[in-house]
């Protein structure tokens, strides 16, 4: 009834069965964090949602990643073992990453083949099933897989137990950092069938397959487990204990019935001593996770807005291109660093200068670091914000004058007097906040009028004796996804057809203006043909997100050096902050994660009964859930006029929470609570609480033991691979 075992050959020690859960846990991860790095800029440039609603959205999917993990172990360890939950949810799992990786094909509502879906309500109810899905595999099996593969060793393979949980681990971290490199790539190419995109469908599509692989390779291996049958959850047997004790005390709040000394106490009607002084020993310590939360709330924007923030940064590094999503692999690569160097060198020299560097203090400098990190943060959006264009509002225009004559023109717009040389334009935009006339010469005025909001070029052309304006409207947001917004004006008499790479500009017209056409970042080379076989091969290196207008003049002739006669005119200048500027909040966010989270694991775990760490586990859980939604509260609540100040608001929450912390764990008072419960060992052998609480240790012992050393890994990964 126990335990199904299984004879499962045997490899230097190891069952073979712990090879199917490695590889599963590997495929697993890169699963989830290979669709997790690119979840935001889908919601941004898929499904068009802006900053703040990608940013709750993103959040709430995390939060639900983190708050399923209790309901699978409940189910897992009252009802269906941790195998069958493992399968059934992995089944979920795999059904959301396809689900989520087919509600990126834009083609299945691209009716007119223009590279948009024509019905978005559709890919985001997709996507929305998908993430749900997805949230409900990926924590569902959470706190079962590590658990299981402990459940594969005798109790006397407490080494190669130790080890397996240590391949396991960085089988964890292998997965997810490759994951964060290699999907942003494949999202950075372009698919389709119609019209080509940004790849989001292989960019989903890959992390779907590797979960189908883990899947498979997990129930190939299913003969050869060792299956422990449910035994009860100690999570329920809790909260069942602490509901009763607050249930009892309410109904027993009179003055006539006597004080007890601890609120809990109130369940020693239904419970036994030993279980009542355990949870109280856990409580304890959760009431020290109360501020937790919104350590996290900041940890966690690493993957929205610190990612958004990338997308309008130069990633250029020479030798290789830097998507947005890629810089989160920064975390993980100075976590492989900073471990070793804090553990080694840090604490070291610390206890040498005999300072008392406690957990609880430890866990207070990560607080203070990740506040720090965040106003690093805010110090780069200020700089960026100061790069960025200044669009019109929604009473006002602004105007770029472009002069196609052949001379020199002096002319007046509204009152200001302008002068520009021939094909050439105005460096800046002018703004105006109502109609206003363009004197172009004695007796040549023209009244203006422009669309409010918008942002407009006016070319300036020969038409007989007297010059005349032509508008044309200029793109009104900087270019997504770091591409740049390229246009050709052609003033000649003849239609030219102008392609770049595999993309047509669709023939331009006789002094007419071209639609934008997206660019990538680099060498740009442009083909420029008319009727008559003339051709023209125009280079210019481009950098992210930037807006030119090609000018094509009336002197311009194909041949040798023709490219020197085109006129470039800059409506929108590149990033020029560099992404590298976001090393230093990543070194200072990871410096805090080392400190405060790996320490707070360590702490809890020192301070909790070794029945109770699957209690604990679930708590941490939480505060990670609750820090997502603390997130998307403020992303959707704060109507803050620039990214900046959000930064610096969530960098001041957190010292404020960084200062209560650090002022209840000043009173806090270090246990062991091995010695507590010895202490309830020793009583009376007649108490027919203590018979009920030895047979309920005997029930859980080796189950307990088992799970407190791979909830202690598990909660290894929630700290050291949130990418």
């Amino acid at each position: 009834m126990g335990t199904s075992k299984s004879k499962s050959a045997t490899v230097c020690g190891f069952p073979v069965s712990i090879f199917f859960i490695v590889v599963n846990e590997f495929c697993e991860r890169f699963s989830y964090y290979g669709m997790r790095a690119v979840l935001v800029l889908y919601f941004k440039y898929f499904l068009k949602w802006d900053d703040d609603f990608a940013t709750t959205i993103y959040h709430t999917f995390v939060a639900l990643c983190y708050l399923t993990p209790i309901l699978g172990a409940i189910v897992a360890d009252s009802w269906l073992g941790k195998f069958k939950t493992i399968v059934y949810l992995s089944i979920v799992y795999a059904l959301g990453q396809v689900v989520l990786a087919v509600s990126a094909i834009h083609d299945i509502t691209d009716a007119n083949r223009d590279g948009t879906p024509d019905d978005l309500t559709f890919h985001i109810v997709l996507a929305m099933v998908g993430l749900l899905l997805i949230a409900l595999g990926t924590g569902g099996i959470k706190p079962c897989v590590s658990a299981f593969g402990g459940d594969q060793f005798e109790d006397h393979q407490e080494k190669q137990r130790s080890t397996f949980f240590s391949i396991f681990y960085l089988s964890i971290n292998a997965g997810s950092l490759l994951s964060t490199v290699i999907t942003p790539i494949l999202r950075a190419q372009e698919c389709g069938i119609h019209s080509q995109q940004k790849c989001y469908p292989l960019a989903f599509g890959v992390p779907a397959a590797l979960m189908v692989v883990a899947l498979i390779v997990f129930i190939v291996g299913s003969g050869m487990y060792n299956k422990t049958a449910p035994q009860g959850n100690i999570i329920v047997k809790v909260s069942k204990c602490i509901w009763f004790a607050i249930s009892n005390r309410f109904r027993h709040r009179g003055s006539q019935y006597p004080k007890r000394a601890h609120w809990m106490d109130w369940a020693e009607e239904k419970y036994d001593k030993l279980l009542i002084a355990q949870v109280k020993m856990v409580l304890k310590v959760l009431f020290l996770y109360i501020p937790l939360p919104m350590f996290w709330a900041l940890f966690d924007q690493q993957g929205s807005r610190w990612t958004l923030q990338a997308t309008t940064m130069d990633g250029d590094f020479g030798i290789l291109i830097i998507q947005p999503d890629q810089m989160q692999t920064v975390n993980p690569i100075l976590i492989l660093i900073l471990v070793p160097i804090v553990d080694n060198v840090a604490y070291p020299l610390i206890t040498k200068c005999k300072l008392n560097f406690t957990p609880l203090r430890k866990m207070t400098v990560g607080m203070f670091l990740a506040a720090l990190a965040f106003v690093s943060a805010a110090l780069v959006q200020i700089q960026i914000d100061q790069t960025l264009p200044t669009f019109p509002s929604s009473s006002a225009s602004q105007v770029k004058f472009l002069n196609m004559l052949n001379k020199e023109l002096d002319f007046k717009a509204g009152s200001q007097s302008l002068q520009l040389n021939a094909f050439t334009a105005t460096n800046d935009y002018l703004t105006f906040d109502e109609p206003f006339a363009l004197e172009l010469g004695p007796g040549v005025v023209y009244p203006i009028s422009l669309a409010d909001g918008s942002r407009n070029t006016l070319v300036i052309l020969q038409d007989g004796p007297q010059p005349r304006p032509v508008e044309f409207e200029d793109i009104g947001v900087k270019p997504e996804e770091g591409a740049n917004a390229i246009r050709f004006f052609n003033s000649l008499n003849t239609v030219l057809n102008i392609t770049v790479g595999n993309q047509d500009f669709h023939g331009v017209g006789a002094s007419n203006m071209s639609a934008y056409v997206a660019v990538p970042q680099g060498n740009a080379q442009f083909l420029i043909k008319n009727s008559s076989g003339g051709e023209c091969v125009y280079n210019q290196k481009l950098g992210f997100g930037s807006s030119y207008t090609l000018v094509i003049p009336p002197n311009f002739v194909f041949g040798a050096n023709c490219e020197q006669d085109i006129r470039v005119v800059m409506d929108i200048s590149p990033n020029s902050i560099h992404m590298a500027w976001q090393i230093p909040q990543y070194f200072l966010i990871t410096a805090g994660e080392v400190v405060f989270s790996v320490t707070g694991l360590e702490f809890s775990y020192s301070q909790a009964p070794s029945n109770m760490k699957s209690v604990l586990q679930a708590g941490w859980l939480l505060t990670v859930a609750f820090g997502n939604i603390i997130v998307l509260i403020v992303a959707e609540a704060a109507t803050l006029p620039d990214q900046w100040v959000e930064y610096i608001l969530f960098a001041s929450l957190l010292v404020a929470v960084c200062i209560i912390f650090a002022f209840v764990a000043y009173f806090y008072t270090y246990m062991d609570p091995a010695k507590i419960e010895a202490q309830f060992s020793e009583m009376d052998p007649d108490d027919k609480w203590k018979k009920k609480a030895g047979k309920d240790l005997v029930e859980h012992r080796n189950a307990e033991r088992r799970r407190s050393v791979s909830s202690l890994y598990q909660e290894k990964e929630v700290s050291q691979t949130r990418m």
